[in-house]
């Protein structure tokens, strides 16, 4: 069922996010100017997105330097920069100067961020960021995993959010494993607690989906079975959720309109019931 943005709406529901990196990826295989991250990221504004996040990759597989110009003279609502915790990346910010920024580790090889942040094994490094793009007014969060000690960590070098990684959680969600399913789950609500104590806001993102998105067939669906993405926005200690794949996957078969409102209402929905309980 699809529902326009007006029709639902929660104070309290997590803020989400829109990954536009995957409209890059397409434009980049055929390496012209369509279609465009600019024009989705507009258009998703227009559906109801809080948040535009996008990701400079050092390899630039996606997200172009152009590109990052051109949101910040045209998006209106706050973006959402992630980058690697490097000098190239730290001076870009800078000049840029996007309301929010998410560091991530990254690795060349990779197809996707795979985890967290080794806050503390690079404290002073991950310090020295937070320090600089604050300076820069830039709200700085840090992609880390549900680990206590890294979020302990985080709290201490300065970071006023962080974004719990919910890749585990979610390929669990797709693999249909209840026992790592809930395990994960419980790591998550702890470590959002923990967030919430040190004085952190505490977002989550990485993977999430929802049941539509299982392929046709898939002997996992089981009747009444939630989403991923409700599972974790049920949470009240989620202040935001970042999502990008499974929506823009969503999109290509409803629309990014309606992936986007989908996507909200999944949300709204599992924060409502979640508070009634």
């Amino acid at each position: 069922m699809t529902y326009s943005g007006s029709q639902l709406t929660a104070v309290d529901a997590p803020l989400l996010g829109v990954n536009i990196d995957h409209i890059a990826t397409v434009r980049n295989a055929r390496g012209g100017r369509f279609p465009d991250p600019v024009a989705a990221a507009l258009l998703a504004v227009e559906a109801g997105a809080d948040i535009i996040t996008f990701h400079l990759r050092e390899d630039r597989r996606h997200i172009r330097d152009e590109d990052v110009q051109r949101l910040k003279a045209h998006v209106p609502v706050p973006l959402n920069f992630e980058a690697a915790v490097t000098d190239e990346m730290l001076d870009i910010i800078e000049r840029t100067a996007p309301e929010h920024v998410c560091l991530v580790p990254e690795r060349r090889q990779e197809i996707t961020t795979e985890g967290g942040l080794d806050v503390l094994g690079q404290r002073s490094r991950m310090q020295d960021a937070c320090q600089r793009l604050a300076r820069a007014g830039c709200r700085v969060s840090l992609f880390i995993g549900a680990d206590p000690a890294q979020i302990q960590a985080a709290a201490e070098v300065g970071a006023p959010c962080i974004e719990l990684h919910t890749g585990a959680l979610a390929n669990a969600w797709w693999d249909g494993d209840a026992a790592m399913l809930a395990h994960e789950l419980d790591r998550l609500k702890a470590g959002l607690k923990l967030g919430r104590s040190l004085g952190l806001r505490t977002h989550a993102g990485h993977g999430l989906a929802l049941t539509q998105n299982l392929p046709v067939g898939d002997e996992l669906v089981k009747p009444g079975q939630v989403s991923s993405t409700a599972l974790v926005a049920a949470l009240p200690d989620v202040s935001e959720l970042h999502i990008g794949h499974a929506l823009m996957g969503h999109a290509l078969f409803v629309g990014l309109r309606e992936a986007i409102a989908d996507f909200k209402a999944e949300a709204v929905i599992a924060r409502r019931q979640a508070s009634s309980n």
